[in-house]
């Protein structure tokens, strides 16, 4: 192997391009940080590991100009979303939870942005263009990390060139290591993981039907899940609303391999009866519970998959790890700057790695409401008996199954709790445990450490649309307040970028709580009282993490 002579120098190493490293590598370009991607990959995706884009994820996506483009991916925007519970497609319909195509769904009054169905086959060809869009961010597919060291000013890694095997050096100010579960910048920094880990072995199938919907009856739907009398075994998803299905076979803790034949076989039980068929892809996975034991060392951090490995049940592991990467993302920006302090940076794992445990926890308690049906011997028996045992276990397994299916209080409700960067106020223990039960119902809130709250400033213009680039005081009363100079002349002095907007009109000021608001550039809560306080310098040492 011959080593490439000259140094290559970049103030971000990212380790990984999935939709993680992608958008923490465009998050940076975005702020206009030279930041070099290296994936050992083609870049090519034959098996879409996730097909949601959450509720927040689109939020960041707002910001970053990229809504648009994930509303033209090929999906079918036509296709209902709804999930339904069967015996078989041409069996007996066990129940269902009805939701909206995408093009008939509309955002909640909460949010400016609605989830959407966007494959990762369809996801990543998305951010890959907004991250290249940036003139500082080069993306490198086929270079595969191999071993870093670190010091005090930063660290050097080695990638080799997977086309002629020469092996690169690097020399960044920081390295993320989003490379997945299997992450090798995990292992290299001697981060270990902790949590209930297997959960069970999943098979997926990718197969082509083109007409799949005409050899039944059941109304169409995104998901089916089949539940048989051992219980639920597998499930399928309209991949991209058109001819291309994907199928998972639920397994156990043991490890199954399964011929085509086989796979074929479990096709035609989901469907009743035989079809043509053709398979694409097939993956053999394992559903887990883990979170690091820390996202850092020294300079070097993981996000993503690296740092949490969660059941897919409920959509939320690659969009926990888009959210790693935007807390992320900014505070590199700020100490890249020079304006943030070594406490943003510690302040991420602090911040993130407790949103991880309630998501990995979450999602392990939907795997088993799926599974909760169990073993039923009469489900299939059409008798009166059979009947009644068909109707028993669809209307609990339609309840059940509501825990999955509305998360938005996850997606948006989220707070972060202890932060040395935000200040907070005294804390209601009756409060903090109702909050961290709630999934489904999401109410806005301007506590410190939550999502600042949405409203509609004027048509198409969100109270979102304000934040990123700053930190920005919400001032919803609007009259002159002499601190605001001194804040404001602390923040120039220190080169804090720090904007004031006033928004006093309709239901702003109920809905912001307070009269000062101060809003991270995550749209995070930083800080809120009524009056500006008398010490700003104290204020934005705080916030900015000196």
């Amino acid at each position: 192997m011959n080593a490439e002579s000259k140094l290559i120098d970049t103030d971000v190493l990212v380790v990984g391009a999935g939709p993680v490293g992608l958008a923490l590598a465009g998050d940076l370009g975005w702020r206009g940080h030279r930041c070099l991607v290296v994936e050992r990959g083609d870049g090519a995706i034959v098996q879409p590991k996730m097909d949601q884009v959450g509720i927040r994820t689109m939020e960041h996506c707002r910001r970053w100009g990229i809504v648009s483009d994930v509303e033209a991916s090929p999906y079918n925007r036509d296709r209902p979303q709804d999930n339904v519970y069967v015996t078989a497609l041409t069996g007996w319909e066990l129940g269902r939870e009805p939701f909206r195509s995408m093009r008939e769904d509309q955002p909640p009054a909460y949010s400016p942005q609605k989830r959407e169905r966007c494959p990762q086959n369809m996801f990543d060809p998305i951010l890959q263009k907004f991250t290249t869009s940036h003139p500082s961010v080069e993306l490198r597919y086929r270079h595969e990390f191999q071993q870093l060291a670190q010091d005090d000013q930063g660290v050097t890694a080695t990638v080799k060139d997977r086309s002629d095997d020469r092996v690169l050096t690097i020399r960044a100010r920081y390295l993320v290591g989003a490379d997945g579960g299997r992450s090798r910048v995990r292992e290299q920094l001697g981060i270990t993981m902790s949590g209930r880990g297997l959960l069970t072995h999943t098979t997926n199938v990718i197969f082509r039907a083109a007409h799949l919907d005409a050899l039944h009856a059941i109304r169409p739907g995104y998901r089916y899940i089949f539940v048989g009398p051992q219980g639920t075994w597998a499930t399928l998803v309209a991949i991209n609303g058109h001819d291309q299905w994907r199928m998972s076979i639920i397994g156990t803790q043991e490890p199954r391999t399964y011929t085509d034949d086989e796979l074929r076989e479990l096709a035609h039980r989901a469907m009743g009866k035989p079809f043509e068929l053709e398979i694409l892809s097939v993956l053999a996975w394992q559903r887990q519970e883990l979170v690091a034991d820390t996202y850092r060392n020294g300079r070097c951090f993981i996000a993503g998959d690296a740092a949490h490995l969660t059941s897919p049940t409920g959509g939320l592991g690659m969009n926990t790890g888009i959210g790693d990467a935007v807390d992320l993302g900014w505070k590199l920006s700020a100490v890249l700057e020079g304006w943030g302090g070594d406490g943003l940076l510690e302040a991420y794992e602090t911040e993130r790695r407790p949103i991880a445990q309630r998501i990995v926890a979450i999602s392990t308690a939907n795997l088993q409401h799926m599974k909760s049906p169990g073993r039923n011997d009469d489900l299939l028996e059409d008798t009166e008996a059979g009947a009644a045992t068909r109707e028993r276990v669809g209307r609990d397994f339609s309840e059940a199954m509501k825990r999955e299916w509305y998360l938005d209080n996850v997606h948006l409700g989220y707070r972060y709790l202890g932060s040395p960067v935000i200040v907070y106020e005294p804390e209601n223990p009756e409060q903090l445990a109702r909050e961290a039960t709630e999934t489904a119902r999401y109410t806005a809130s301007t506590q410190p450490g939550r999502r600042a709250p949405h409203a509609w400033l004027r048509e198409g213009v969100s109270t979102h649309d304000h934040f990123g680039r700053a930190y920005v005081l919400v001032d919803t009363v609007g009259t002159p307040d002499a601190r605001w100079e001194a804040l404001r002349a602390t923040a120039v002095e220190r080169g804090v970028p720090l904007q004031i907007v006033r928004w006093t009109q309709n239901d702003l000021p109920r809905l912001y709580e307070r009269r000062y608001v101060l809003v991270r550039p995550d749209d995070t809560i930083a800080w809120r009282g009524d009056s500006l306080p008398a010490d700003p310098a104290h204020l934005l040492s705080t916030i900015t993490g000196h």
